[in-house]
C-alpha cells in the first residue's frame, strides 16, 4: 500500500510543559491537531509513565501518529504515517506533522519521509 511515514527525534523542547509531562495534555494535543489536519480519529491510547513521559498513539482511518515523551531530556519522536489507498493524504500528514512540531517547539531536529508501498512484492 503506498504511503507516507513521517519520522522525527526532536531534541531541547520545553520539558516543563503539561504536553511533555502528562498524558491528558498531549493527549488533547495530538487529538485536536490531528483533527485540524482533516484526520479522522478513530481512536486512541496514552501512557503516563511515573515520574515522567508519556507515550500515546493516536489511530486514524488514514493510518497513525505515534508519540514518546522524555521530559528529564527534553526529547520527543514522533511518527505520523498515512497510506494513500483511495486519496493521497500526504498533505494531511505533513500539516499534521509541522503542526505537532509547531507545539512541541524543538531546537534540533532530525527528520526522515519514508514512502511505502508502491513496489513489487
Amino acid at each position: 500500500m503506498e504511503g507516507i511515514h513521517l519520522l522525527g527525534e526532536w531534541y531541547d523542547c520545553a520539558a516543563d510543559t503539561p504536553e511533555m509531562t502528562h498524558s491528558a495534555s498531549l493527549r488533547a494535543l495530538c487529538v485536536r491537531l490531528a483533527q485540524a489536519s482533516s484526520m479522522t480519529v478513530v481512536g486512541d491510547s496514552f501512557h503516563q509513565f511515573e515520574p515522567q513521559g508519556v507515550t500515546g498513539t493516536v489511530l486514524l482511518a488514514e493510518s497513525h501518529l505515534a508519540i514518546h515523551t522524555w521530559p528529564e531530556h527534553g526529547f520527543v519522536t514522533i511518527d505520523v504515517y498515512v497510506c494513500n489507498y483511495t486519496t493521497d493524504n500526504t498533505a494531511k500528514a505533513e500539516r499534521l506533522f509541522r503542526a505537532m512540531q509547531d507545539a512541541m517547539r524543538p531546537q534540533r531536529m532530525k527528520f526522515q519521509a519514508i514512502h511505502r508501498g508502491g513496489g513489487d512484492a
